[in-house]
């Protein structure tokens, strides 16, 4: 029985030991994280070959904050934001959310964080429940996680229901009876339903008409500001992406080849996969030149990625170096980060 207690003791001074290390203005640190996925096995369960969905991602998110992570399909992105609140167990690397290390939290452990930790899905149509009311939908949490007394779980519901842009006669009514902005006001009332402190945004307007996107944006900046929450933003659409956040993150094939401000990723742009993401970005005006950078090849596959630069087999300017040397990610101004050999030799 000692032992036991000497063993909790010795686990508590050292996640105290660890945390002095911690950044303490970050609600988020995330540090080299990594996950990978097996694909093939040997009869004795050994992995074989592994797919590298996220690879020595690093970042922080203060408060208040919002981070918008960018990139093409299969970079990654939504695998990240699932790693981070622990849907998919971390293959390596740390993730601390509010000066505590998570990254080795069993779902029991887990549990107490659920409350500060919500995501919103991508697809409104399948992440609600057909069977259920909305009232139920949004009831749920808040009686599992006990945030009001049962007899006021109403009208904190009602009130909740306001405030995301529902009408309280839409209380009785089911999922199917909504259109695609509507349930997705109903998704972004469930994640806040708990009042989290951080809400990752998995591709929230992509399902969306234009308009309605327009509407589901200033409603997330809204609930930011009266909520205070603090969002990471994962969006394919730059456009929305410079619209809605602070700092943005690119992502290529798992890993993150440049990451700063929105004013220095948008006015200066140093990766070449940043640049030609921009270049991609429609023009409104007909009579405007498009300097249009085509990346040419098809993307490798994250079972089995290029050796050195992971870009260097579509970027225009790869030389022999890059097809050899993994380029560091190193800072190039004031917090602007980035992973690129042309970098380095223009420094």
């Amino acid at each position: 029985m000692s032992s036991e207690k000497l063993t909790e003791f010795e686990k508590d001074a050292l996640r105290e030991e660890a945390s002095l290390d911690y950044d303490p203005d970050a609600l988020l640190e995330i540090r080299h994280l990594r996950k990978c996925f097996p694909i093939k096995k040997s009869f004795t369960g050994k992995v074989l070959q592994e797919l590298i969905a996220v690879d020595d991602v690093s970042f922080k998110l203060r408060p208040g904050e919002t981070i918008g992570i960018v990139g093409e399909s299969g970079c990654g992105k939504t695998t990240l934001g699932r790693t981070i609140l622990k849907l998919h167990e971390p293959s390596g690397g740390q993730i601390i959310f509010n000066g505590e290390d998570i990254t080795n939290y069993g779902s029991k452990e887990m549990r107490h964080l659920r409350t500060d930790m919500q995501i919103i899905f991508q697809d409104p149509y399948s992440s609600l429940p057909p069977r259920a009311t909305v009232g139920d939908i949004l009831s749920e949490p808040v009686l599992v996680h006990g945030i009001v007394p049962k007899e006021e779980v109403k009208s904190y519901v009602l009130d909740l229901m306001e405030k995301c842009g529902l009408r309280d006669y839409y209380y009785e009514r089911y999922p199917h009876e909504f259109s695609g902005g509507q349930r997705q006001r109903i998704c972004i009332a469930r994640a806040l339903s708990v009042n989290p402190k951080l809400v990752i945004c998995d591709e929230p307007v992509s399902a969306l008409d234009v308009s309605i996107q327009a509407q589901i944006i200033n409603l997330l900046k809204s609930l930011q500001k009266t909520m205070n929450l603090t969002y990471l933003f994962i969006s394919h659409d730059l456009s929305v992406v410079k619209f809605i956040s602070d700092r943005i993150g690119v992502m290529y094939l798992g890993s993150m080849v440049e990451f700063g401000s929105k004013k220095d990723i948008f006015s200066n742009p140093l990766h070449p996969y940043t640049k030609a993401l921009f270049s991609a970005i429609p023009n409104p005006n007909p009579d405007e030149k498009m300097n249009r950078i085509v990346l040419k090849g098809d993307i490798p596959s994250p079972a089995n990625p290029p050796s050195g630069c992971r870009f260097h087999t579509r970027c225009p300017y790869a030389t022999a170096k890059c097809a050899e040397v993994v380029p560091e990610y190193k800072e190039y101004g004031d917090g602007h980060f980035a992973a690129c050999h042309l970098l380095e030799e223009d420094k």
